[in-house]
């Protein structure tokens, strides 16, 4: 086996383009499970089972239902019902709303851990309930969970490839057509398995950087 620098070179255009799609599948992605998250995690804290039930019961299908069959239901089924849209669209909102459901028994783990105290005051001070979750309850309880989203984070952008189930050219997608068109497959797969190493490292130190200056 020899190592061809062509190849790369001849690659690098089309890594390029994946390398933007995997990012914007991380990014809004991640924003979707962030904030989705965080909206389950507050309607099951509601105190009526008119809520809870329901919410709970789409989120343990979710959780506990592969992302890829999500991604072909989304794709391939809803559009018989007429609810139609773009590949890279519903890639988007699968993996967002699938990892929401983790992130969910995040935020919950963090308003649990807040101390019983910071609610008493909050009640001594007559503050009102949309006061209380925003200046005392949320920003203590985000500051817990920073490094546990983060993981989610790594997690939701190994899971990109399989985008590519739904015709999405993410980075792995745009390297399979590569290798099919070139008949070289080492050169591509390297590449960007080094990117995905690189990027995950460098995510990492991000949401460490994010991490320290919460606490501090």
């Amino acid at each position: 086996m020899n190592w061809d620098w062509s190849a790369v070179s001849d690659f690098m255009p089309d890594f390029w383009k994946g390398l933007l799609v995997t990012l914007q599948i991380l990014v809004i992605g991640s924003l979707i499970s962030f904030v989705l998250g965080l909206v389950w995690a507050l309607l099951m804290r509601l105190p009526t089972r008119w809520v809870t039930w329901p919410v709970g019961a789409v989120t343990e299908f979710v959780r506990n239902t592969p992302l890829l069959v999500q991604l072909f239901f989304l794709y391939y089924v809803l559009p018989e019902w007429g609810v139609t849209f773009s590949a890279l669209t519903t890639g988007v909102f699968a993996i967002g709303l699938h990892y929401s459901t983790y992130t969910m028994q995040v935020y919950r783990a963090g308003i649990e851990a807040v101390p019983v105290g910071q609610w008493e005051a909050a009640t001594a001070l007559n503050l009102p309930l949309r006061r209380t979750w925003t200046a005392v309850i949320l920003p203590q309880a985000v500051r817990r969970v920073v490094p546990a989203l983060g993981n989610y984070v790594i997690a939701m952008l190994k899971d990109t490839p399989m985008l590519m189930a739904i015709s999405v050219l993410e980075m792995l997608g745009h390297a399979r057509l590569f290798s099919q068109e070139h008949f070289q497959f080492t050169e591509p797969l390297t590449v960007i398995g080094v990117a995905f190493i690189v990027i995950s490292y460098l995510a990492s130190l991000l949401l460490r950087a994010l991490e320290r200056r919460l606490v501090h």
